[in-house]
């Protein structure tokens, strides 16, 4: 493939991002109005209704990919490469944002809470994955599984016990509700996820291109070129909330857009299409960089409840390592992602 196609597919992601940060603009901005209309408390509105309403474009990717393009692992590279995006680069971005001399508090709830959680749902993904190839096996395929229904179930059950622990800090938090939140607060989220599904379908295009013109797996490029893209409203609400002297609702948003991509899109996916294939060499190279960035962050966070201004050099050192290692496997240099 020419370089001026090459650079076509990049043109192509780059447009594909500026509709998804424009949708997203508009999706989050009634999903706030929502928040502060009902008065939810500040962990909260970062770990349900910020996070779900950032999500959506992960949501809309795996949905995408999946049913237009037939690319499931694409989604599910997408959804990996956006959980190691937003671990290392929004909270890295939030800390040199912030105007703290000290640096940007974590908190007790986010690191014991939040955090741990967030753990629970990789291990549970990467649990229903296994199950998959264990109980569901393709035959002639060394490796390689059916993801279906009632294995999606699993995962989203997870996200219902999620849910409902954030529901009792809700239940015990009293707050005045402003009464501001208006019928046509749902019409602009409509129309942003209108927006958030086309530039989405132009981010899948540009990754199986760009896959097709290297010779590589499409699901490399998803865990780049999608999952940055996609990552865009996560990064626009938790560098915005850190600006604004909010550190809960920006690390909070960053875990729980995390919990509901590996708990919720990826199950969706399958729900929707009703049984997917799982290549499980494919599969856990991502899920343990994964891991590795959850240790790496989980440390940081911990370390005096603060994330400061040389760790957060740290955290975008190490996301560095994520894309050099991507661009190694994408040109043969290196063959940890077994294709």
């Amino acid at each position: 493939m020419s370089v001026v196609t090459i650079l076509g597919l990049l043109a192509l992601a780059a447009a594909a991002t500026a509709v998804v940060w424009k949708g997203s603009t508009w999706l989050e901005s009634s999903a706030n109005q929502l928040a502060v209309g009902y008065g939810v408390p500040a962990v909260v509105q970062g770990a349900i209704i910020a996070a779900a309403g950032s999500s959506m474009p992960e949501l809309v990717s795996v949905l995408v990919a999946t049913l237009l393009h037939g690319e499931f692992e694409l989604g599910i590279g997408a959804i990996v490469g956006s959980a190691v995006f937003n671990l290392l680069v929004i909270p890295a971005g939030s800390a040199l944002v912030t105007e703290s001399d000290g640096g940007m508090e974590t908190g007790r709830d986010l690191v014991y809470k939040e955090a741990l959680f967030y753990m629970v749902a990789v291990a549970t993904l990467l649990l229903t994955f296994s199950m998959a190839v264990i109980y569901n096996p393709s035959d002639g395929a060394t490796l390689q599984g059916s993801f279906t229904r009632p294995l999606a179930v699993f995962p989203l059950g997870i996200y219902g016990l999620y849910v409902f622990s954030q529901y009792l800090d809700t239940a015990d938090h009293e707050a005045e509700e402003d009464g501001t939140v208006q019928p046509r607060t749902w019409l602009w989220f409509g129309l942003g996820l209108v927006l958030i599904i086309v530039g989405v379908e132009g981010l899948v295009r540009a990754a199986i291109g760009l896959g097709d013109a290297f010779g590589t797996p499409a699901f490399l490029w998803g865990m780049t070129v999608v999952a940055a893209g996609s990552s865009i409203p996560d990064a626009f609400v938790s560098v915005a909330a850190a600006r604004s002297g909010r550190p809960s609702v920006s690390l909070a948003n960053v875990l729980g857009s995390n919990v509901f991509d590996l708990l919720v899109a990826v199950p969706l996916g399958v729900l929707v299409a009703g049984s997917l294939a799982i290549t499980f060499p494919h599969v856990v190279p991502m899920m343990a960089f994964l891991i590795f960035a959850t240790i790496v962050f989980f440390a940081i966070a911990r370390t005096g409840m603060v994330l400061s201004e040389r760790e957060a050099w740290l955290l975008l050192a190490t996301y560095g390592l994520f894309v050099a290692w991507l661009v190694l496997e994408s040109v043969g240099v290196t063959d940890v992602v077994r294709t």
